[in-house]
């Protein structure tokens, strides 16, 4: 069965390229030309992927993704970024984005952005613990039902969010490289230059940490990647329930 992509792009030969070679790839595409069309779409059918551009008339890009995961909706979306700030990158991934792409690309690159994210999406395996529910830091996470609560109020993450808190979890006092996160949770291949992880990192410390700026959950490994660790204070629990 053929996936299904949304392209939500108001520039036309940006639109029409992606169209054109994703459907030659073998795809189902749709396309919105600006960000009320692709909300529409989006609510209205089922995707394997939605790949959504940020700067757009009508709705921008952010204002999409927070409407689609309002909605409880976790189809992957991969934000198109024109601008190339981090800044936009973090906040694409605070609303739920699970990747992004910074413009210009190579249509290589995009292929296998595309590729890596539906292999994950439909390759999501159960945890390696016989619980599906953890303590880390100020977050109570259950990885199953990828639902996380603090202090009793429901946090919204990314789908991706999730992946890769279990997979720092299973690693814990561990050094994971970012390579080993590129590979074991979005399934890249080839390792793309990007800082995917590093602006996941950001969000998951927000939630985790008591003092985001200033980490001691979370830890940065200079010039390799990151280290979950326990503490007195943060037991890393898994629940037995």
């Amino acid at each position: 069965m053929k996936a299904r992509i949304l392209i939500v792009e108001d520039e036309p030969s940006m639109r029409m390229g992606l169209t054109d070679n994703l459907g030659f790839d073998g795809y189902e595409v749709d396309a919105a030309a600006d960000g009320e069309e692709g909300l529409k779409l989006a609510l209205a059918n089922t995707y394997d992927l939605i790949i959504l551009d940020i700067m757009m008339p009508k709705l921008s890009g952010f204002d999409v993704c927070k409407q689609i995961r309002q909605q409880d909706n976790l189809t992957p979306i991969l934000m198109l970024s024109a601008k190339g700030e981090e800044i936009d990158k973090v906040l694409g991934l605070e609303l739920g984005a699970d990747d992004y792409l910074s413009k210009p690309f190579g249509l290589r690159e995009l292929l296998a952005r595309v590729k890596a994210i539906l292999r994950r999406s439909n390759n999501n395996v159960p945890s390696k613990s016989t619980s599906k529910e953890a303590t880390i830091g100020r977050l109570k996470v259950d990885f199953m039902s990828f639902k996380a609560f603090q202090d009793d109020k429901e946090v919204k993450l990314s789908h991706k969010a999730f992946q890769l808190l279990e997979y720092l979890f299973e690693n814990q006092n561990k050094v994971v490289s970012r390579d080993d996160l590129l590979k074991n949770v979005w399934d890249y291949d080839q390792m793309p230059t990007t800082r995917t992880v590093d602006n996941f990192i950001v969000k998951l410390r927000q939630v985790v940490e008591n003092q985001p700026s200033s980490p001691s959950i979370i830890l940065t490994v200079h010039g390799i990647g990151y280290k979950l660790i326990a503490t007195h204070d943060n037991p890393l629990q898994r629940s037995t329930s």
